[in-house]
């Protein structure tokens, strides 16, 4: 499953080296919606702190007029509505902007609850992990809708480097307020506010199928021959693609450094898809190239009743999308 001739070898390198990737190109967006469950705000209206999670039950807060500090945690039970795990933990300020104050409110050209730093961290649905990505601004109020009012700070793992801004979409239910004293290990027992998130990611870089002087580097898995208009690939073959910009491994590299040239090989730890004619593709291996640096190895299927001709492949890693390349099918 992992042969790798000294042809295919020497394909993988002309490939790294002749790669059209710019970096000096700014990626497209990609848009995470992410899914978000049990959420409840643990409201700090006590200041014993040996108090604090210690009452097993359901707690609710002491009410105040603003300036109150808290913790707001929930689940992450999905990514662009694809299984997935995770935790979204924040830490907000009330603050009570309005442009018509009330006692206790705070007056402003703005309206918003809250001040508040977030971070979504992502696993897979086996609890590997993928990455975080952080953000900060205000919440509560219209712009944390669907215009946005929250940066994106940046990430890692799969997610290092990226920028650019969350927005609310409309939330299924509140997030359930509670007590600094309730315990948060009874989290989930006693359930919380649902809601959906988009994040608008510009990522430092995003995954590309590599090229060579003879067109997209695809290969035939029975002789890793390069795939072209002489030796097109057929309905339900096995291909391999190289690429670059899947992000981290298990076992991990250090930036900069070359994959590891022995077992075990480093699997990616981020979903990748492959789409033919926009139509998925099953991924058989997802793997760092054995001695070469940002350089992966993707086996996939091509779907059956795929039409012959020129095919569009797109590659995806962590829900970022790459460019297509083209490749011929008989």
């Amino acid at each position: 499953m992992f042969e790798l001739g000294e042809k295919f070898a020497a394909i993988a390198l002309c490939a790294a080296v002749s790669c059209g990737v710019s970096l000096a190109q700014v990626p497209p967006a990609t848009i995470l919606e992410i899914d978000l469950e049990n959420r409840v705000n643990y409201i700090t209206d006590v200041f014993d702190v040996t108090k604090f999670a210690t009452d097993p039950n359901v707690k609710a807060p002491t009410a105040a007029r603003n300036f109150t500090t808290g913790i707001r945690l929930g689940d992450i039970v999905a990514v662009n509505g694809r299984p997935a795990k995770g935790t979204h933990v924040a830490r907000f300020h009330n603050v009570n902007l309005n442009t018509a104050a009330t006692p206790g409110q705070a007056i402003a050209d703005t309206t918003a609850v809250f001040i508040w730093e977030q971070t979504y961290q992502i696993l897979q649905p086996d609890g590997t992990l993928i990455g975080s990505i952080m953000a900060a601004g205000l919440g509560g109020g219209p712009s944390d809708s669907a215009a946005g009012d929250n940066t994106i700070l940046g990430g890692t793992g799969a997610f290092i480097g990226v920028r650019g801004q969350s927005s609310r979409a409309p939330q299924l239910s509140a997030p359930r307020n509670a007590s600094v004293t309730e315990d948060p290990a009874n989290r989930r027992r006693y359930g919380g506010g649902a809601a959906r998130v988009n994040l608008t990611l510009i990522p430092l870089s995003r995954p590309e199928i590599l090229s060579t002087p003879a067109g997209p580097a695809v290969l035939h898995a029975s002789d890793f021959s390069l795939v072209t208009a002489a030796k097109p690939a057929r309905a339900g073959e096995t291909l391999i693609l190289i690429a670059s910009g899947l992000g981290p491994t298990i076992p991990g590299v250090n930036p900069g450094k070359p994959f590891p040239s022995n077992p075990p090989f480093a699997a990616v730890n981020s979903p990748v898809d492959v789409t033919v004619n926009g139509q998925g593709a099953a991924v058989v291996n997802k793997l760092g190239w054995p001695g070469l640096v940002d350089t992966y190895r993707v086996d996939f299927r091509i779907p059956e009743g795929t039409a012959a001709g020129a095919a569009i492949v797109q590659l995806s890693a962590a829900w970022i999308v790459g460019p297509e390349v083209r490749i011929a099918v008989q």
